[in-house]
């Protein structure tokens, strides 16, 4: 696969709740090893997208790909088309699996089952979902929990830990789907701020290490230094996007410049 080719590719995503219609003909491609990072109001469509991608809501129209075109089976290329409305309902929820199978969420608020140990949080998806073998994924998530520095954490519960220990524990369960793309749901707004740096370091390691990553965000100086490509939306369609220097210094839109004008008080 060439290092442009998309390792996602959205067109023309639609989706409505009710009277309120949140993504209106949504484009969005992301290269393999890039960061996209998606900002902009509340209520502006984004974290739906994410949804959307990770097969928690169901599109009313358009398509999603996810994958690479000529990798080997297991990472070819799955197109999911929203608009086809003849599709059966079992196949459908076959293609949306599927789809989930590609990517890996980290929730703004960590999402650890309580009843669980960190290791045992880790742990579940490759061994109950993907059917790895459990010394296997025992072995990996260790490795990933001190690389995270939570390696003394492994056998403790979500509420002995703190937000920030907590959202790494859902990073670390979300590399250890091994995913072809990583989903970032504001993963620093439930957190104190003296916590938020700790995170934030972790995200910046694997963006450095060529992971493609879609993140909504509103930590915009973070967006700066990590994305490849800001995406600003409003009122469920892009306003704007671009290399993240020039969005977030120099936008282009008047709208983009306001609400860059306003967290960050430099424009």
């Amino acid at each position: 696969m060439s290092p442009t080719e998309p390792v996602l590719q959205v067109r023309g995503l639609s989706k409505s709740f009710g009277s309120n219609q949140v993504l209106r003909g949504i484009d969005l491609d992301v290269p393999r090893g890039k960061v996209v990072a998606l900002i902009g109001p509340s209520g502006s469509g984004k974290t739906t997208i994410l949804r959307s991608l990770n097969g928690l809501e169901t599109p009313d129209g358009g398509s999603v790909t996810v994958g690479a075109r000529d990798s080997a089976a297991d990472n070819a290329a799955l197109t999911v088309d929203f608009a086809d409305a003849a599709l059966p309902k079992k196949v459908r929820t076959q293609q949306v699996a599927a789809l989930r199978d590609r990517s890996a969420m980290v929730f703004q608020h960590y999402n650890l089952f309580p009843h669980m140990t960190v290791l045992q949080n880790v742990i579940e998806g490759p061994v109950q979902v993907q059917k790895r073998p459990r010394a296997e994924a025992v072995a990996e998530a260790e490795a990933l929990l001190a690389r995270v520095g939570l390696a003394e954490k492994r056998d403790a519960y979500p509420f002995e830990l703190s937000g920030g220990q907590q959202q790494r524990v859902g990073i670390v369960r979300a590399l250890a789907l091994k995913p072809q793309l990583l989903l970032f749901d504001e993963p620093t707004s439930a957190l104190d701020p003296e916590l938020v740096d700790d995170v934030l370091a972790v995200i910046k390691e694997l963006a450095d290490e060529g992971w493609t990553m879609v993140i909504v965000t509103h930590e915009l100086a973070f967006a700066r230094q990590t994305a490849d490509e800001v995406v600003f939306m409003d009122g469920g369609v892009v306003v704007e996007r671009g290399p993240a220097a020039q969005v977030l210094r120099e936008p282009q839109e008047e709208r983009t410049r306001a609400f860059v004008r306003r967290l960050l008080h430099e424009i």
